[in-house]
């Protein structure tokens, strides 16, 4: 058995090795991975800095490159799902548990992805290890996190070390351990396991699928009774594979490299180890991880059908007595079924939003009520390279009421007919013109300063 860990780059197969045997594998799973359209610059990312150490804004109505993006690690410690924010606990030389949260934003086209699929912040535990990918804010005057200055990355922050609290905050990348690997190629490598009352320790190793080297040195983490193991379509726990001989009851024994992916978090460790991560999850072979990514696709793919698609406006050709045509971009990292609703000659509803994703309504009237209705006179996809981000997909819609704010630039939100109209919580939506204005921007000031 091996694991398949072909992707979907600008919409062309990546040939990539199993895991377990080095074969070539070719064989792509749409279903499994979404549109990442990341580009060679993906890989020439490190966990510490971009090349360019500038710090880059992004500017409203554009895809930011990749490359001039920050790069840090650490825990997932607070999610606000409803507006798209959170905090987390960032990886710094420092002692670990000394580290304040960090409050994060997602930009409105930034991606999240969990199991090495498509993902919503509510999707991610909380504990979770992350991998991110940021940038300063667009717009601070508007930012729902704090705004801090632009080189508060390299502050030292006492015990926290430095960088633990950098201004790039909007993030365009969030992902798990799992989906960082599927991305960049590298595996998990058990070097030694050794076990005691059901819990103990491993010694790994992150690195390239073949051969030998990667970007880190062996690493020492932690697993319990808790820890959950997956083989195909099982689910094991430690004491199984004990029984069946895998690894000992008591003591220690040598793993041999076993290529794994792995599920990281932290947890408080004792005898003075300031910085020791531990295993929640290992997947053994490319059946358990295929199974993993399907059923967070799935997971997301209702969430999207319920929110709608989002996106935003290119352009407005206004005509007369409300109607217009509008061109409209949508969003990456979705599923690649959800892209293939959207048809030319079909119908659609397309609808005001903000760069939370939030919807606008009014009243006791839903999203669909307020929403401008039409046919889809075009689906067109860009060529070349495309932005993380983007999808590059651009829908031309026609409508006879165009609403207010549907303008170049602004965030929308796209329900093809075919999908349910279903009305989301009342935390997720903005009720009407009374609405404050931070309703529309929430107010920052739920983060602590934490002495910063």
């Amino acid at each position: 058995m091996r694991i398949n860990h072909s992707q979907m780059y600008d919409g062309h197969p990546v040939r990539q090795p199993g895991l377990l045997d080095g074969q070539d594998v070719r064989r792509t799973s749409r279903r499994q991975l979404c549109r990442l359209s990341l580009g060679a610059a993906m890989f020439l990312l490190t966990n510490t800095a971009t090349a360019n150490n500038e710090p880059f804004r992004p500017e409203a109505g554009e895809f930011p490159p990749l490359e001039k993006a920050h790069s840090y690690r650490g825990e997932l410690l607070f999610v606000d799902h409803a507006n798209r924010r959170g905090s987390i606990r960032i990886q710094t030389e420092g002692k670990f548990r000394f580290i304040s949260p960090s409050p994060f934003a997602m930009l409105p086209y930034g991606i999240v992805r969990y199991h090495g699929a498509p993902a919503d912040l509510r999707d991610i535990p909380l504990g979770t290890m992350l991998h991110v990918r940021a940038f300063l804010p667009p717009d601070p005057k508007i930012s729902a996190v704090p705004v801090l200055p632009t080189n508060n990355r390299t502050k030292k922050a006492g015990n926290a070390g430095t960088g633990s609290a950098p201004a790039e905050n909007h993030v365009l990348l969030l992902e798990d351990e799992p989906s960082y690997c599927q991305r960049e190629g590298k595996v998990w490598k058990l070097k030694e396991v050794e076990v005691s009352n059901n819990q103990g320790m491993i010694i790994a190793s992150r690195g390239p699928r073949e051969g030998g080297g990667g970007d880190a040195s062996e690493e020492k983490m932690t697993f319990d009774a808790a820890t959950r193991i997956w083989r195909g379509r099982e689910f094991l726990e430690i004491q199984d594979l004990i029984a069946e001989g895998t690894w000992p009851d008591n003591g220690t024994r040598s793993l041999d490299g076993q290529s794994v992916l792995l599920g990281i978090t932290w947890k408080p460790t004792p005898g003075g180890v300031f910085t020791r991560f531990h295993i929640s999850d290992i997947w053994l072979d490319d059946a358990a991880i295929q199974r993993a990514a399907r059923n967070q696709t799935e997971t997301h793919k209702s969430f999207i059908r319920s929110r709608w698609m989002p996106g935003w406006v290119d352009a407005v050709e206004y005509g007369k007595f409300g109607s217009a045509k509008v061109k409209a971009t949508l969003f990456g990292g979705m599923d690649e079924s959800l892209y293939a609703d959207l048809k030319k000659g079909s119908r659609a509803l397309l609808a005001q939003s903000e760069n939370t994703l939030k919807h606008w309504a009014g009243g006791t009237a839903g999203t669909a009520q307020l929403a401008s209705k039409g046919p889809i006179l075009d689906v067109t996809k860009t060529e070349g390279e495309i932005p993380l981000g983007s999808s590059g997909i651009q829908i031309h819609f026609q409508t006879d009421l165009i609403t207010e704010g549907i303008r170049p630039g602004r965030v929308i939100r796209v329900r093809p007919a075919v999908w349910p109209d279903l009305h989301v919580p009342r935390e997720e939506y903005l009720k009407d013109s009374s609405d404050t204005h931070e309703d529309r921007f929430p107010t920052p000031d739920i983060f602590p300063i934490y002495g910063r």
